[in-house]
């Protein structure tokens, strides 16, 4: 009994749960020092996304890694991460029963990101990630575009923080 007790013990011990702590397990070498981080592109006729998207990562990386980021192209950095903004959709999920008119949206955007090292080496890539965010319409057609950069600029924040954790977990 004591035998299978002990061997129980050591298999667990040896094997261990998998576990370790964020930030610990990477993707990214660890001769990555600096990052640059261009203007995202856009195949979309959205105004400004690519520019939510974009702040919003560099500030993600920013609060959460030690990498020197570089808001620009540059051949200096030791990794380059790319994205391009590939579809934004807005879609009405509501109507306003008296007037005929929606009164909620849905926005839908789906980006390319590609992390790649100095030398070429694709470090991180996901080629379709999508996000959606919900918002209120009002019937003044003059702060219809407005309404809709609030949703943008949430849904940047909720997509930074994933890239970022993708590339920096390997769970």
């Amino acid at each position: 009994m004591k035998l299978h007790l002990a061997t129980f013990v050591l298999t667990a011990f040896l094997t261990g749960c998998g576990y370790h702590t964020a930030g610990s397990a990477t993707h990214i070498p660890s001769n990555v020092r600096t990052m640059a981080v261009p203007i995202f592109s856009t195949r979309s006729q959205a105004y400004h996304t690519e520019m939510a998207f974009t702040q919003a990562v560099i500030r993600e990386l920013n609060t959460r890694t030690r990498y020197r980021i570089l808001n620009s192209d540059s051949p200096s950095a030791d990794a380059t991460l790319r994205g391009t903004i590939l579809t934004q959709t807005i879609t009405p999920l509501t109507y306003d029963s008296t007037s005929g008119q929606s009164s909620s949206y849905l926005v839908t955007v789906t980006a390319r990101v590609a992390l790649t090292a100095h030398d070429g080496t694709v470090l991180y890539r996901n080629d379709a990630i999508t996000f959606h965010e919900q918002y209120q319409s009002t019937q003044d057609l003059n702060t219809f575009i407005q309404e809709g950069s609030p949703a943008v600029s949430r849904m940047s924040r909720d997509f930074a923080q994933t890239v970022v954790s993708d590339m920096l977990e390997s769970f």
